[in-house]
């Protein structure tokens, strides 16, 4: 039997919730260190900000030797060729996705979605998600927006048969390690009441999170079309986050096999 691709987002209802970061390091991390043949589909219109991101590092690429260079030498490896990077309106992106899906070349789509359910369509599109992971901080605000979009999802599509959605999981983000632990364990039980899982992951605040490519530096964090530098990634918690997503969504084979 083929294997079916899978819909994933990083997904909230608040804005400056780091998701659309977090997709970018995912998914390079999981293609270019890892070999998971997976594309991105950026609905989050209009600002469409991870497209924009793609298009930013092909135009430092192709301005700058080295970037061209070290493009090449990781083009050459088996399977590292730049995963696709699609955008869309939210409600074309089921249809996109099927698309992608029915090529068999993807074990993964990542959605970059908006930040509202508002939006139109993006209900539609959320039940093609199979799964949903959300990431949080120690934030009250942050937190009760969050936990309402989820607790309606996890009413009305978690499970269902009208909905593809297996599973909906929490993660902090923007950990400050100054911020006293009971803080998050107070937490941690009003979203364990709820049902829902958080992940063992922990993301801190960093400002690494927000250094893109550019045709000056020659260190690669967050880019569409670079693995992470091994000297970056170290500490941001993003490899320790792909595989516990990895063991979530039941892919094997996908062992970090490149170290740049």
């Amino acid at each position: 039997m083929d294997k079916q691709t899978l819909n994933v987002a990083f997904a909230t209802q608040k804005g400056g919730s780091g998701k659309t970061a977090i997709t970018v390091l995912v998914a390079s991390y999981l293609h270019y260190n890892c070999g998971c043949p997976l594309a991105v589909i950026d609905c989050d219109f209009p600002q469409h900000s991870l497209y924009e991101m793609r298009e930013r590092d092909s135009r430092a690429v192709l301005e700058n030797e080295y970037l061209k260079r070290m493009a090449y030498e990781q083009m050459r490896e088996p399977g590292r060729a730049a995963y696709p990077v699609q955008k869309c309106r939210v409600e074309r992106a089921p249809d996109m996705a099927a698309e992608l899906a029915g090529s068999g070349n993807y074990d993964l789509l990542f959605f970059d979605l908006p930040g509202t359910v508002n939006s139109s369509g993006i209900l539609r599109t959320i039940a093609q998600m199979d799964y949903i992971f959300a990431p949080v901080s120690a934030d009250q605000t942050v937190l009760e927006s969050t936990l309402a979009f989820l607790d309606v999802l996890q009413r009305m599509m978690l499970g269902k048969e009208t909905s593809r959605l297996k599973g909906l999981y929490l993660f902090w983000n923007l950990v400050d390690k100054r911020e006293k632990s009971e803080l998050y364990g107070r937490y941690e039980k009003v979203i364990a009441g709820m049902g829902l899982p958080m992940l063992t992951t922990q993301i801190p605040d960093t400002k690494r999170f927000r250094k893109e490519l550019d045709a000056e530096n020659r260190t690669v964090f967050r880019s569409t079309l670079f693995a992470p530098d091994k000297r970056m990634i170290a500490g941001s918690g993003i490899p320790e986050l792909a595989h516990e997503i990895i063991s979530i969504l039941k892919l094997s084979g996908y062992e970090e096999t490149t170290n740049r």
